[in-house]
């Protein structure tokens, strides 16, 4: 409930604006038709569209990377639960179970984590079975990072569904298509 009491002086524009727009809908039609009569809103201000035009934004390599990226995500998310992994598990879970012995360091750089948010999912990994630490056998303040044999029967699972789900998303493209799209990405963040 507003204990305030309303004020007999004129608001900015502003702030009858955001007042508008957070009163309810019977309030929202008195303010839209005291702002015309006002002349500070003109029916012809107000514009209804039938479909969205979004030409320039289909422009941008961002912008469809993106959407593809997203398009596939959500499936992605669906069909991994099962495991327990989302993308970012997958990715560091994929990483160690190709090159056993990778350091934190090395993953970082190579997946472009930040330190500090792959500690938790290192331990999260690790308290579920799917990962262990072995000393680095080159240097004794190093530690590698080796799946398994749970974490590596998980992930022949999880690596066998996302390739089954990507090219379920990439249908629409012939695999010379396919192969060409992935070169062509590779070129932006490699």
């Amino acid at each position: 409930m507003n204990d305030t009491v309303p004020s007999a002086e004129p608001q900015p524009k502003a702030t009858r604006a955001l007042a508008a727009s957070t009163a309810g809908p019977k309030k929202r039609t008195v303010a839209v038709k005291a702002a015309r009569q006002r002349g500070s809103l003109k029916d012809s201000a107000v514009t209804c569209i039938d479909k969205v035009d979004s030409t320039y934004l289909q422009t941008l390599m961002g912008y469809n990377a993106r959407r593809a990226a997203l398009s596939i995500i959500e499936l992605f998310l669906e069909r991994l639960a099962p495991y327990g992994l989302k993308p970012v598990d997958f990715s560091v879970m994929s990483t160690i179970q190709h090159n056993p012995g990778v350091t934190s360091r090395q993953l970082c750089a190579s997946l472009n984590l930040l330190p500090p948010n792959l500690v938790g999912l290192i331990q999260s990994l690790e308290s579920r079975g799917l990962i262990e630490r072995k000393p680095h056998p080159h240097d004794g303040r190093a530690v590698g990072l080796h799946a398994t044999p749970k974490g590596q029967a998980l992930m022949v699972q999880a690596e066998q569904t996302a390739t089954e789900l990507e090219i379920e998303k990439t249908a629409k493209l012939t695999p010379a298509e396919r192969k060409t799209l992935l070169k062509l990405l590779q070129k932006i963040y490699l």
